[in-house]
């Protein structure tokens, strides 16, 4: 199975040792991949800090993230292609932490969350990414941009209101407030809004910067009128070390420090305690689980547009070293953003070089264009994420999937939407896989059939005996259908003298198969029907033989193929015992 190592191997710096390994690293490679990183790096620097503020926290700890986790994880990691730093989707974990716990605790939460990222590598579960459906991940994902959409309208009509807790108190606070919209901030996010919608018609280039050009350029205009517009320079502001403050984002790289040193939620530090790790655990369990799924949902779809194959388990590794290092730093969560990834690739990348060099590109825009970065508008950076939530929710795929799914498939999308919004991922992921394997084994059962095969002259060719019955099971026998099948079987078979079953289409016997097998056995065994049963694969084989089921004389037989357990005049007892040798 070559073509499934990918789902099985670990190793630390995977992607770059395959990547380096295939052709030389020459200068060619090298140019492509600079041109990649500086391209993704310019997208990267205002998302970055869009997200961050969406997160609960200020700008600076999303290009934090951006520069140290995304240098890391494509150090470390196993996808070639992937960018990492701060994604839309962490949005509605991250933000109720930072609310109740800090940047503190959100940092702390982040370190926990790298930690179970590494147990789930050493586990090898990066395979278990095939078992989600595509239900789920589009439910959760569409779920997580309505959430997101949600909490930027605040910003893009400037209100000033406080969120609740709960999705359905967002949305009655925020109907109450809307009549009191800022007219200058809406101006400000409808032509940053308009901006990017429409600058993929006259240009390829990525319409990030033009839109929040437009944006500033329209917060300054409206300021010459008299109508403040919030920014990132009036909305936050750090300390200096000669005590000043200053406006914006820090121009200075990040130092390192302890992250339960960090402000809780009531501004001092949060410190370390065994009871606060307990209470912060199922956040952070929360973002593994979210930062394993859309880590290789993004290395899945690259390798689609790129024909490579990413080491999945080296990937949960390197995801998990990342988001433990960069609390140290005060970076927020980071996994491999899809949006930015497909951008590094088109752009030209190479390598996970091309990312290394994303990082640094962050790190020059943070020490160079700090004091230009204040004065983006707020309104802006709420209409830049706007269209990431629509991006993400992939809203013309969920229209398809609706009108083309099984009524099953509809029912596990909806549920983990509606679970996202009103509730919690984890909880929606939960019930949607639940509900899809739950829905998946009804339809499996279903599928299972026993057909009487008695008067079949291309398998039977000779009539058969008064009293002797041949039935066919086709499907497998495990707990949801077995029972139903055996009852059919005993109901048919009360007043027969001999029953075949035939079995060549059964590929599977569960303990429940089995439990329903030995009761129909035993059924028939009263009434002093004879059983034979033909033609067992692999694993029904294997599985009735380690349950001690043996031939009996006259009550049970084992067959190899249906003619030889059909009635002949001789050879009877002689393909019994063999097979019963066999069996056992």
């Amino acid at each position: 199975m070559p073509h499934r190592a990918h789902l099985f191997s670990l190793r630390i710096a995977n992607a770059l040792r395959e990547s380096l390994k295939e052709s030389p690293y020459t200068a060619q490679r090298f140019g492509k991949d600079i041109i990649a990183g500086i391209t993704v790096g310019i997208i990267a620097i205002p998302l970055s800090m869009a997200l961050a503020i969406a997160s609960g926290v200020a700008p600076q700890y999303g290009l934090y993230t951006a520069m140290i986790a995304g240098f890391i994880i494509a150090l470390t990691g196993g996808s070639r292609f992937s960018i990492s730093g701060p994604t839309a989707a962490f949005v509605v974990i991250l933000y109720p932490i930072a609310e109740k716990f800090g940047l503190g605790g959100l940092l702390l939460a982040t370190l926990l969350s790298g930690l179970i990222l590494i147990a789930m590598a050493f586990a090898r579960l990066g395979r278990f990414i095939e078992y989600i459906p595509e239900s789920v991940t589009l439910g959760f994902t569409s779920g997580i941009a309505i959430v997101i959409a949600t909490l930027q309208l605040k910003d893009f009509f400037g209100l000033t209101i406080q969120y609740p807790e709960t999705y359905v108190e967002k949305v009655h606070t925020l109907a109450q407030a809307l009549p009191g919209f800022d007219g200058a901030s809406l101006s400000v996010g409808l032509a940053t809004f308009a901006t990017l919608l429409l600058w993929k018609k006259i240009s390829s280039l990525p319409p990030h910067i033009p839109a929040l050009l437009i944006g500033v350029f329209a917060a300054w205009l409206l300021g010459l009128q008299g109508h403040e517009v919030d920014t990132i320079g009036s909305r936050f502001s750090y300390l200096l070390p000669d005590g000043s403050v200053g406006a914006g984002i820090p121009p200075i790289l990040p130092e390192f420090f302890w992250p339960w040193e960090q402000p809780g939620a009531d501004g001092q530090p949060i410190g370390l305690s065994w009871s606060l790790l307990q209470l912060l655990l199922p956040a952070a369990f929360s973002i593994a689980m979210l930062g394993a799924i859309e880590s290789l949902l993004c290395a899945v779809v690259l390798d689609g547009m790129t024909n490579t194959r990413h080491s999945a388990n080296s990937e949960l590794l390197g995801q998990g070293i990342g988001n433990i290092v960069v609390p140290f730093f005060g970076g927020i969560t980071a996994t491999a953003a899809i949006a930015r990834s497909a951008a590094n690739f088109r752009a030209g990348a190479q390598t996970p070089i091309a990312a290394m060099i994303h990082a640094l590109v962050v790190m020059a825009g943070l020490l160079v264009l700090a004091p230009v970065l204040a004065h983006l508008p707020m309104a802006s950076m709420a209409a830049l994420l706007l269209l990431v939530a629509w991006n993400i929710s992939e809203a013309d795929k969920v229209l398809h999937f609706f009108r083309t799914a099984p009524r099953g498939d509809i029912i596990v999308l909806a549920t983990c939407l509606s679970l996202t919004v009103l509730f919690d991922m984890v909880i929606a992921i939960g019930v949607g896989i639940v509900l899809a394997s739950l829905l998946f084994m009804r339809d499996i059962s279903e599928m299972t059939k026993v057909s009487d095969i008695s008067d079949n002259s291309k398998l039977i060719s000779n009539p058969l005996p008064a009293g002797w019955a041949v039935y066919k099971i086709n499907g497998p026998l495990f707990f949801a259908a077995a029972d139903r099948i055996f009852s059919e079987l005993t109901a048919h078979t009360r007043d027969k003298k001999a029953v075949i079953l035939y079995m060549d289409a059964v590929p599977v016997i569960d303990a429940g198969g089995l439990a329903a097998l030995l009761k129909f056995l035993n059924a028939s065994a009263k009434h002093n029907t004879e059983v034979r049963i033909a033609d067992l694969q692999f694993q029904p084989l294997k599985t009735l033989a380690r349950s001690g089921l043996k031939p009996q004389d006259d009550v049970l037989g084992f067959y190899p193929s249906l003619q030889a357990a059909l009635p002949l005049s001789s050879g009877q007892t002689d393909r019994t015992a063999g097979d019963a040798e066999q069996l056992v």
